[in-house]
C-alpha cells in the first residue's frame, strides 16, 4: 500500500550536508519533503516510525545484482524480478538494476523485454530502474563465470534490437575489440553507462576506450588484466584515470580488505560502487543452483563453478557496506555514498535519489550500529521493516 505520509523521528540521519542528531525526516508522495533536528511537530495524518537512534541512511543502489532468493533475472520472468525487488529491500536496496548474463540471444532478449515491462516502483520491494547488460560482448580469455560457448563480438542487429527495447542502463563490454566499439560509441549516444568487463586490455586500450566514453570497470579487480609494472593493464587504467568508476564486490572473497584499502586510496571513495553480484542462491540454503546449462556450488559464502571459478556472489549491500567500512576504516559517515551516491551519480539519477536532500526521492534505509537493517523505506513506502 503507498504510503501518503511517513515521518521517522529520533533519528541519526546521514544526509547530504551532514550528520543530524536527534533528527526526523517527513515523506510526501515519495519524496523527501523535510528534515531537521530536534522534535517533530505531532501530525495525526501521517505514519510516525521511532526510530530510537538507529542511523537513517541513503537506501542503497545496487547497479550490479543478478538475482537472490531463488530468483534471477535471466528467468525472464516478472515475478522472478518481484522476489528480486522484496529480497533486495530486506537488506536496504531501495533501486536496483537487473543483471543480464552472456547467454544465447532468445534468452537475452527475453530477459531484456520483462525488463522493459516491469521498470519502475515495485508493490513490496526496491525500486526496478532497468537492465545491466553484462555480456556477451566480453574476451572469452577474462570470461570468469560467464559462459564462453555465448561470448561473441557486438553484432548489430542483435544489438540494435536490445537497445531499442530502452531498458538497458548500463552496458558491460571488453573494450579491447574492434568489433566492440562501434557498441560503445551507440550505447554513449543513447546515454547509457558502459563499462569495461571481462576484459584484458591493456592500459592503453582502456585509455582508448575511456575517449569513446567508457566510464566504469566492472567488479574491478576481477576478470581483468592485472596491474603489472611494464604494463598497467586494466587494472592500472581502473586505479588511475579520473574518469573511471569504480565497481567493488565487497565480499571479502572476491577482494582482499587490503586490496580494497588501496583502490579507495588511489580513488577516493567517491569513485567507488558497491556492487553485489549476486545470483540465484543469496538468501537461502547452501547447496547446488542451476545457472543457464550449468551448475554452482554455493558453501561458506562462496558461488562457484565446480572447476572453482568464482560465479557470482551471495553478498548483501549492508554487509558489502560493511566490509567495505571495515577493510578502508571510513566512517559510515564517509562511506555511505560508496553504497548509494555514486551508483546515482554513474547513472545520472543524482538529481532524484542516493542522498538524503529535500525533494528526492525518499529512498531510505535505517540500520543499527552492525549496519542490520530494521527499515527500508523505497518511494515512500515502507516496504521491509524489523522491530521499529
Amino acid at each position: 500500500m503507498w504510503v501518503r505520509g511517513l515521518q521517522i523521528e529520533n533519528a541519526r540521519i546521514v544526509a547530504d550536508t551532514g550528520v543530524i542528531d536527534h533528527g526526523w525526516l517527513t515523506c510526501r508522495d515519495g519524496a523527501i519533503a523535510e528534515v531537521a533536528q530536534g522534535d517533530p511537530p505531532q501530525r495525526p495524518e501521517v505514519e510516525h516510525v521511532d526510530a530510537a537512534g538507529l542511523t537513517l541512511l541513503p537506501g542503497f543502489i545496487d547497479l550490479h545484482v543478478h538475482g537472490g532468493a531463488g530468483a534471477e533475472a535471466m528467468d525472464a520472468a516478472p515475478e522472478s524480478l518481484r522476489t528480486m525487488a522484496r529480497f533486495y529491500a530486506e537488506h536496504g536496496v531501495t533501486a536496483f538494476l537487473a543483471t543480464t548474463w552472456t547467454d544465447a540471444r532468445q534468452r537475452i532478449t527475453a530477459a531484456l523485454r520483462c525488463i522493459a515491462g516491469a521498470v519502475g516502483a515495485q508493490p513490496d520491494g526496491a525500486t526496478l530502474l532497468g537492465a545491466h547488460l553484462e555480456g556477451p560482448y566480453l574476451n572469452a580469455s577474462r570470461g570468469g563465470a560467464q559462459n564462453t560457448e555465448y561470448i561473441r563480438r557486438a553484432d548489430r542487429d542483435e544489438a540494435a534490437e536490445w537497445l531499442d527495447l530502452g531498458a538497458i542502463r548500463l552496458a558491460a563490454v571488453a573494450p579491447e575489440f574492434e568489433e566492440n566499439r562501434w557498441f560503445i560509441e551507440a550505447c554513449v549516444q543513447r546515454g547509457i553507462v558502459v563499462s569495461a568487463a571481462h576484459t584484458a586490455a591493456t592500459y592503453e586500450q582502456m585509455r582508448r576506450a575511456v575517449e569513446l566514453g567508457v566510464r566504469q570497470t566492472t567488479h574491478t579487480y576481477n576478470a581483468m588484466t592485472g596491474l603489472h609494472h611494464r604494463e598497467p593493464g586494466t587494472l592500472g587504467a581502473a586505479m588511475i584515470l579520473p574518469q573511471l568508476n569504480c565497481e567493488l564486490i565487497a565480499d571479502n572473497i572476491h577482494v582482499h580488505p587490503v586490496a580494497m584499502a588501496i583502490l579507495t586510496k588511489l580513488k577516493g571513495v567517491e569513485r567507488i560502487i558497491l556492487i553485489s553480484d549476486a545470483i540465484r542462491g543469496a538468501g537461502i540454503a547452501e547447496g547446488e543452483y542451476q545457472i543457464d546449462e550449468r551448475t554452482v556450488v554455493i558453501r561458506d559464502g562462496a558461488v562457484r563453478l565446480p572447476d572453482g571459478t568464482l560465479a557470482g556472489s551471495t553478498l548483501t549491500m549492508e554487509r558489502a557496506l560493511a566490509n567495505f567500512m571495515a577493510a578502508t576504516g571510513f566512517p559510515v559517515e564517509a562511506a555511505w555514498q560508496a553504497s548509494s551516491l555514486n551508483a546515482a551519480r554513474a547513472l545520472h539519477v543524482d538529481d532524484q535519489r542516493g542522498s538524503i536532500a529535500l525533494g528526492k526521492r525518499a529512498d531510505v534505509v535505517l540500520v543499527d550500529s552492525s549496519l542490520n537493517v530494521a527499515l527500508t523505506v523505497a518511494e515512500g513506502r515502507v516496504v521491509f521493516r524489523r522491530g521499529v
